[in-house]
């Protein structure tokens, strides 16, 4: 009995030492403050106003500025070559000698034939003198001294005659030496020494392409056209040739040429750009991306791409206030480049954006804000093309 009743006292002091101990703990909890959600860390960029420049991009080939298929003007075996495959020529430089030997006999026989001829005239000359005098005595007829004079012009004529026979035969030989006639590049030899060549060939025996300067053909779309002429009106149009995935520059140059019409099949037009290409960086039958500076937007308000957002209702960017809280703007956006974007309206230079970190906010959130990219920093490229038009909110 007395076990008993110890047991039980032991057991209903345990009881009342535990109650006694969590309601202390239960006070202590209720005096202490309750802790918030911890802040969303996220990357910000500032707003700012600075010139955003709109370029045009496209997909062009890289064409020689002059092309030139050397071809013999006169039948004759070829006697010398004086390039070799891909060489670098000017302008003169003997590429081709043809077997003059033809040409220049015949040369020689039409002035044979000429001085004959004057030696002739000369006879002919001294008898109208002496027809002359003796018809002036009336020991001449008039007929006679006619007859002499209409043999006198016939040899004038034909002394003339044998001069062009010369001139022409002077020029067949001129064409049996083949020069270049421009500077530039030789491709493939299509005739070697020992060849027939033929006036009537059409294959040529080189091709040569003028690299320096060099053209670059492009296409824009037709809505572009009044902004391409009207950029072209105001002065000299930057054009940038980019290799063909857009990574790398490969060379500056100035818009050249527009075209007069628009493809009605494909709604584009053509256009030509000009470049220096010292460098040799363009080859013909190249593909490259084209950028052409078409606009300058005057201190505009810029803010990187990856700070606009999108919605059921339109466009948006997330703003933080100098309390580290989020809020949420409606912008519209205007011209459109690869890294940034130009804002018409509900954004102000100064603001701060978040550009990393987006998808764990809402309004009203605590950030954890870490500056990151300058919206105004340099601006590399704007392109307003159909696939990349600037976005407008409804």
């Amino acid at each position: 009995m007395l076990l008993t009743c110890a047991a039980c006292g032991y057991f209903g002091w345990r009881y009342l030492a535990n109650r006694a101990a969590d309601a202390a703990v239960e006070q202590q909890s209720s005096t202490r403050p309750a802790a918030g959600p911890a802040p969303i860390p996220v990357t910000i960029a500032s707003v700012v106003s600075a010139d955003f420049p709109v370029y045009l991009t496209g997909l062009g080939t890289v064409q020689p500025y002059t092309t030139v298929t050397v071809r013999s003007r006169v039948d004759g075996e070829v006697i010398k070559v004086g390039f070799k495959q891909g060489q670098m020529v000017k302008e003169g430089d003997l590429l081709v000698q043809i077997d003059p030997r033809p040409y220049q006999a015949a040369l020689e026989q039409a002035q044979a034939k000429k001085a004959q001829d004057e030696a002739t005239l000369k006879d002919a000359q001294l008898n109208l003198q002496r027809y002359n005098s003796l018809a002036r005595q009336d020991f001449a007829s008039r007929q006679q001294l006619d007859t002499q004079q209409a043999t006198v012009d016939q040899l004038t004529a034909q002394i003339k005659g044998d001069q062009a026979v010369i001139d022409n035969a002077q020029t067949q030989v001129g064409y049996t030496t083949i020069r270049s006639p421009l500077t530039g590049k030789t491709g493939f030899r299509l005739v070697d020494p020992g060849n027939i060549v033929h006036a009537s060939d059409t294959t040529g025996i080189v091709s040569i392409v003028k690299l320096q300067p060099i053209s670059v053909v492009f296409t824009a779309p037709e809505e572009q056209v009044p902004d391409i002429n009207k950029a072209l009106a105001d002065g000299a149009v930057p054009v940038t040739a980019m290799s063909s995935d857009g990574t790398k520059t490969l060379s500056q140059g100035r818009l050249a040429l527009v075209d007069n019409a628009v493809d009605q099949a494909s709604g584009t037009i053509r256009m030509k750009a000009t470049f220096e290409n010292k460098d040799n960086v363009l080859w013909p039958g190249l593909s490259v991306r084209t950028r052409l500076l078409i606009d300058t937007v005057k201190q505009a308000v810029i803010v990187p791409n990856d700070a606009i957002e999108r919605g059921p209702d339109g466009l948006y960017a997330f703003v933080v206030d100098d309390t580290n809280k989020v809020s949420v703007r409606a912008i519209k956006v205007g011209d459109q480049g690869a890294n940034r974007s130009v804002i018409l309206d509900g954004l102000s230079p100064g603001d701060k954006v978040v550009v990393a970190g987006q998808y764990r906010l809402q309004a009203g959130v605590l950030v954890q804000a870490r500056d990151g990219q300058v919206a105004g920093a340099p601006i590399q490229e704007a392109q307003s093309t159909v696939q990349n038009a600037p976005v407008k909110v409804p």
